[in-house]
């Protein structure tokens, strides 16, 4: 990626007499002990500043300064110098920050809640993004993320390096593990760095960390270094570990050995004064500012107290943050799609039309890749929708550890990178294991960061009624509905379904659910009968995701309902007919955000009916029922789902937990029988 020289608003006029940039904006540090300690000191000056402030009442929230960390913050970051590297950081990220952007003001500006902030005062200080550095404070949340960036450049043959930053207390988190064994088995050219200050929060890491923080590196065959940020030498060996790993294409794991000085966050120390006496006096910076003569080294923090001061005063001067509006959503209008390939043979079934439909997008679209579990020929995938792929796109369809966070995480960064991943998780019951990369990572990008899009799409069967059992047969749109920024797409065998996936990879810039009924992959595709329900102004991506009408407004009851629960519905409309019942049926394809469309259209029916397989507390027919109620809807609204109890593998305890078109009838008219009896 190619980046203009620095914003001017990001630089202040005094800030050359201390420190240069190259050509792209990036400080640049040499390694004598002046430059070292200048830097050195404005970090370590910026985070004694931000304590102030807290202790003044004048910041809220929280920070993580790195007092006592600014050399091996330093360390890596300042050797980095191509164009496409990439910094990941985490909640103490203020010295890497710094020393990627050199943008004072803007950190001092965010942290205050100001205008100027980097992030318009949005991330504070955990959740930072300038470039391609972004930290978030979830421990290890940005490891797979890191794969997928570094997955990026090998697909682009860059000589970039993804970097990304740990504390020895993030070792005890499941997918740095999963990250490091995508990273070795890709060979990927990625350094996993630890920075290995002792002390998690308040707990020693000697009582949280079993065996060798190095051989975890070494267990996955990853190239391993350690060092001390104290040693004379520090500087130039992680100069020379990041040259090392730009020639070896290879993934590296890095351990620094450092103390923190100060708190975890701002007053949460609780170290003995004995300890503490030990770490400052081992403090590389104090030591570097020895080596100086004492007219140069008072020079240099006299003009560090003045470059702080004038950042101070500049962040300042900015406005508080606010929001010209405060956004109802992260999304914006989405494009017309565009026209799909029309079927003009044999009727296809849905796994065929979505076999299809991957087919031609790994055909026409370079940038889009598929990732999955045993994805590859002659298998296919679990239910053979990716059957052949891998023959016809070899090294694009990814067959993947059992590793779910770690390949959802992958597809993130992927997406940040410019590529449009399709991850494939086995059953939607395990998309819960996925479920912080979705919900703290994937929406969080483009919700914090304007100028971050994650088109992402995570594929996934759902549903019950093959007898797999309480782990293999749930519908979790539920959960996944609930997930602020997220879309939510579950198609039928009556959309073009194709095209629902083309759209949502496409055309759709932001993290996607796509779910796909079991039941419904060996069903022909035929909308016959059906028709699209016009868009409404302020409905979101419906042209993108359709809802389809089968029936007329007078019907005496009108179904919704989606994915496996359509032919259900149908078959129950049938038996109602036989009755004289006239019933309308409305599929929407787009459960999160809700159409409003849909909305408008139902509160103008006289009996409302939410079918949907899994239970329906809080899901689905619940916010249909929520936006109704808040629309001031006078009909009649009932919801019908399972109850909210593990599925049964038995086939025969399965069908009586999940309604059919029997219980269904049974429950209609006991329900309409009740309504008449009612009635004077």
């Amino acid at each position: 990626m190619a980046f203009e020289p620095a914003d001017p608003a990001l630089i202040l006029p005094g800030e050359s007499a201390l420190f240069q940039r190259d050509g792209y904006g990036k400080p640049l540090i040499a390694t004598d002990a002046r430059s070292v300690y200048a830097f050195c000191l404005l970090i370590r000056k910026t985070e004694e500043l931000l304590l102030k402030l807290f202790t003044q009442g004048l910041l809220s929230g929280t920070t993580h300064t790195c007092l006592g960390q600014e050399l091996c913050q330093m360390g890596v970051v300042r050797a980095l110098s191509h164009r496409d590297d990439v910094v990941l950081s985490n909640h103490r990220n203020h010295g890497h920050f710094l020393t990627y952007s050199g943008a004072f003001v803007g950190l001092l500006a965010e942290i205050m809640g100001r205008k100027a902030g980097i992030c318009g005062g949005i991330g504070g200080s955990q959740h930072l993004a300038y470039r391609n550095f972004h930290s978030n404070g979830v421990q290890g949340g940005m490891t797979a993320i890191g794969v997928g960036h570094a997955l990026a450049m090998k697909f682009r043959n860059s000589e970039g390096i993804t970097v990304v930053i740990v504390g020895d207390g993030t070792l005890g988190q499941g997918l740095l593990y999963e990250s490091l064994n995508l990273a070795s088995v890709w060979n990927l050219r990625i350094l996993f760095v630890v920075e290995n200050n002792g002390i998690a929060q308040t707990t020693p890491t000697a009582h949280t960390i079993g065996g060798s923080i190095d051989a975890r590196g070494a267990a996955f065959g990853l190239r391993t270094w350690h060092l001390d940020d104290s040693a004379p030498n520090f500087l130039s060996a992680a100069e020379g570990v990041v040259h090392e790993m730009r020639s070896s294409r290879r993934p590296g794991f890095l351990v620094i050995d450092t103390k923190r000085i100060g708190p975890h966050s701002k007053g949460d120390d609780l170290r003995p004064d004995s300890e503490m006496a030990e770490i400052r006096h081992r403090d590389p910076v104090n030591k570097l500012g020895q080596f100086l003569l004492k007219d140069e080294r008072e020079a240099i923090e006299a003009e560090t107290t003045r470059f702080l001061e004038e950042a101070h005063q500049a962040a300042l001067n900015s406005p508080e943050a606010r929001f010209p509006k405060v956004p109802k959503h992260i999304f914006s209008i989405a494009a017309k799609p565009k026209p799909g390939q029309k079927n003009d043979g044999p009727p296809r079934t849905v796994r065929s039309a979505l076999n299809s439909a991957l087919h031609r997008m790994l055909a026409e679209n370079q940038q889009v890749l598929l990732l999955g579990e045993d994805l590859h020929d002659p298998y296919g995938g679990a239910f053979k929708v990716t059957a052949g792929l891998s023959t016809a796109f070899p090294g694009r369809v990814m067959s993947t550890p059992i590793s779910e966070a770690g390949v959802v995480g992958t597809g993130i960064g992927l997406a940040l990178a410019g590529f449009r991943p399709i991850v494939e998780i086995m059953f939607a019951d395990f998309v819960t294991l996925a479920m912080d990369q979705i919900f703290n990572h994937a929406v969080k990008f483009p919700g914090m960061f304007e100028e971050a899009q994650v088109p992402l799409v995570i594929r996934t069967p759902s549903g019950g009624r093959r007898g797999y059992g309480p782990t293999h047969s749930q519908s979790p749109e539920t959960l996944l509905s609930g997930v602020p920024g997220l879309t939510v797409v579950f198609g039928s065998n009556r959309h073009d379904i194709g095209q629902l996936l083309r759209n949502a990879v496409l055309e759709w810039p932001y993290p996607t659910v796509f779910f796909e009924h079991k039941l419904l992959y060996g069903q022909p595709e035929d909308g016959t009968g059906y028709r699209i329900l016009p868009a409404d102004p302020s409905d979101i991506t419906h042209e993108l995701f359709p809802t389809l009408i089968d029936g007329t407004q007078n019907a005496d009851m009108t179904f919704v309902c989606y994915g496996g629960a359509v032919s259900i519905t149908e078959a129950l409309v049938s038996k109602l007919a036989a009755e004289d019942l006239a019933s309308e049926i409305v599929i929407p394809s787009l459960l999160s955000p809700l159409p409003q469309s849909l909305v408008r259209l139902l509160c103008s029916r006289e009996r409302v009916v939410v079918f949907e397989e899994g239970h329906s507390e809080y899901g689905f027919a619940a916010e249909v029922g929520a936006a109704l109620a808040e629309s001031g809807y006078k009909g009649k609204f009932q919801r019908l789902g399972a109850p909210p109890i593990p599925i049964p593998a038995a086939r025969s305890l399965e069908a009586e937990v999940l309604l059919g078109e029997i219980e269904l009838f049974d429950r209609i008219t006991r329900s309409l029988l009740a309504e008449i009896g009612s009635q004077p």
